[in-house]
């Protein structure tokens, strides 16, 4: 985190100045930073108090400079971080790339490859990378990011994407092309789990949001590229396909050059500090950081993150995700919003938007040509949320579209009922395109942010891993089923069944996914930490009163969500922590495990803030 958020980004727990120098002196004799010391020791005390540096005699004017501007000017960030950054974009790109070079492709192997008659095969070869990411890729990555470090894991991920392109391109069979795809979902789902996380533990609390969702913005300039790349190729004529198999194995360009990036960027500070390797955490640390002060700051508060971890005897990691009330509330809010994320019916439209425009009686060509402006639209409509879920918040964002997306998809099942053609064609389009401007800036870029900060760092890997399940998992089922699914529902049908979906959502989201927004990775225990039930009542009643503030301006009493969270509350959800990494039952009570964490009373307040921004339409 950056130290100088006074009010967003302070110490959980303060200590008295003796023990603050004693964890540094620990930091620097057992880590071999003794060359370091003096900036450690500066570095643990401002960890300690980010509110007193402008009276500490002991901080350069030079670096309070710096640390003023992290409030005043907090894009400016060094350049190694944006470089960190973009490693997680370009990786983005490659998987929207080969999420929807599909799209346009199965317009012509289908028929070359035998499978006209047969929609659920059709399905499977579609939606093959899916079913591979979710039961193996996303939870390959638990491995290769324990072993190779998260720069590793994508760098072995983008090997294996690699390969699957070019074997994509070559198969002389359906049942070649569906393994060729199996193995691309090794590649997808284990970077969609790992880079996230990359971002997130090494950007700053007041920009994470913003520079962790680059991942689904980016993922969206892949999905426009690859309807490009569809567009650029369909006419190509040749023996074998050579249209559809360029459009696929085009898409072993990018991933070489992620290899390339990520060769020269630093893995995470968290991680190096994770296996025992401090000195390069700090070097790591340093290059993300315009200061040696800001590099040793957050150095100690990984430290101290990590040192309350270690006091338990971890029991299964997964069994934690469920047996410990504050990872299991995270769980099953990351659950919604990566469910959400497909059937909310958005990638029907990215796999099959041009046989969804060819049922509406145009050809081939105008079918593809059409699908480019929902690709179009979607990256461009992503880019406002880089500063909105950041300012405005990710409950707001995805309350305020989740109505619209629904509106926008009835309107376009409707659509199918016009009887002119060229009519029908505009209104399907019009409604498609609808649902990309309302999808690309909520619901498209925020499950991927939000799982990725929502579990704390001792199971963040198998939290991050049981999200991207959830939507590989979903994604699998809606390419596997929507072909025959158009048959049996028609077209009007299908578009009101994830219409439906969409309401639903929106209740769902209301009442059980709390706001993240602004919080260090740390300070999140304590949001987790109020039960779902009272959550779900104080959202609810938190709507009555925007309603009542806002459409009848009638002055509202404020009510505070982190109240909610009494001492008895924290106790149980510290007790079952304690208890389940220790191989114990949850409930059961634990002499060892650390004081209750709360956050304080500013921060309580900015909560506030975020509460009373509008949380519906």
């Amino acid at each position: 985190m950056h130290v100088v958020d006074t009010e967003k980004d302070k110490p959980i727990q303060r200590k008295s100045e003796k023990e603050v120098l004693d964890i540094a002196n620990t930091i620097i004799t057992e880590n071999g930073l003794e060359e370091y010391s003096d900036v450690i020791k500066r570095g643990s005390l401002l960890a300690n108090d980010p509110d007193n540096y402008e009276n500490r005699t002991d901080i350069t004017e030079q670096e309070k400079e710096i640390l003023r501007r992290e409030v005043t000017h907090r894009w400016h960030q060094p350049a190694q971080m944006y470089f960190l950054a973009a490693v997680g974009a370009m990786t983005a790109v490659v998987q929207g790339m080969d999420e929807t070079v599909v799209n346009g492709a199965q317009l012509f192997y289908i028929a070359e490859l035998g499978l006209t008659d047969n929609a659920y095969l059709q399905g499977l070869v579609n939606g093959a990378p899916y079913l591979a990411c979710a039961l193996l890729g996303v939870w390959l990555n638990v491995f290769l990011s324990s072993w190779f470090g998260r720069r590793g894991s994508i760098f072995i991920g983008c090997t294996m994407g690699v390969a699957a392109s070019l074997w994509q391109a070559f198969s002389p069979s359906w049942e070649s092309l569906f393994a060729a795809r199996l193995l691309l979902g090794l590649s997808i789902g284990n970077n969609s789990a790992v880079v996230p996380v990359y971002t997130a533990e090494s950007v700053p609390a007041s920009i994470r949001g913003g520079l962790v969702m680059l991942w689904q913005t980016f993922t969206a300039f892949g999905i426009m590229l690859g309807y490009i790349i569809d567009v650029a190729f369909m006419n190509i004529s040749g023996d074998g396909g050579l249209n559809w198999r360029l459009m696929l194995g085009s898409t072993c360009v990018a991933p070489l050059i992620v290899m390339a990036m990520v060769y020269f960027g630093p893995d995470t500070p968290r991680y190096y500090a994770k296996k025992g390797n401090y000195y390069k955490a700090f070097e790591s640390m340093k290059r993300l950081r315009w200061s040696e002060l800001q590099a040793a700051c957050d150095l100690y508060l990984i430290h101290e993150s990590i040192r309350e971890e270690a006091n338990f005897t971890r029991g299964n990691p997964l069994s934690e995700l469920f047996t410990v009330a504050r990872n299991r509330r995270a769980a099953l809010a990351s659950f919604i919003v990566m469910f959400l994320q497909q059937f909310c019916g958005v990638n029907v439209i990215m796999y099959y938007s041009s046989v969804i425009f060819k049922q509406a009686g145009v050809s081939e060509q105008t079918a593809i040509t059409a699908s480019l402006g929902a690709g179009i639209l979607n990256f461009l409509f992503a880019l406002p949320a880089i500063k909105l879920i950041d300012t405005w918040g990710r409950r707001p964002l995805l309350l305020s579209t989740f109505p619209l997306m629904a509106a926008a998809l009835l309107f376009t099942g409707f659509s199918f009922f016009a009887a002119d053609m060229t009519t029908r064609l505009g209104l399907i389009a019009t409604g498609i395109y609808a649902f990309m401007i309302f999808y690309s800036p909520g619901e498209g870029p925020i499950p991927f942010t939000y799982s990725a900060e929502a579990f704390p760092l001792h199971i963040r890997d198998v939290g991050m891993s049981f999200a991207t399940f959830t939507t590989w998992t979903f994604s699998f089922i809606l390419a596997f089923v929507f072909p025959a699914q158009l048959e049996a529902f028609t077209p009007t049908g299908a578009f009101c069944w994830y219409a439906g979906w969409c309401i639903a959502g929106f209740f769902l989201i209301l009442t059980c996914v709390p706001e993240t927004k602004g919080y260090t990775l740390e300070e999140l225990d304590a949001v987790f930490s109020v039960p779902t039930h009272k959550h779900a009542a104080y959202q609810c009643r938190q709507a009555g009163r925007w309603v009542a503030k806002n459409i009848f301006r009638r002055d509202v009493r404020s009510e505070n969500l982190l109240d909610l969270s009494n001492e008895e509350d924290l106790k149980k959800a510290q007790a079952d922590q304690a208890a389940a990494l220790k191989g114990g039952e949850p409930g059961q009570s634990s002499h060892d495990s650390p004081a209750p964490r709360k956050l304080s009373d500013e921060k309580a307040v900015e909560h506030e803030h975020v509460e009373e921004t509008p949380q519906s339409p």
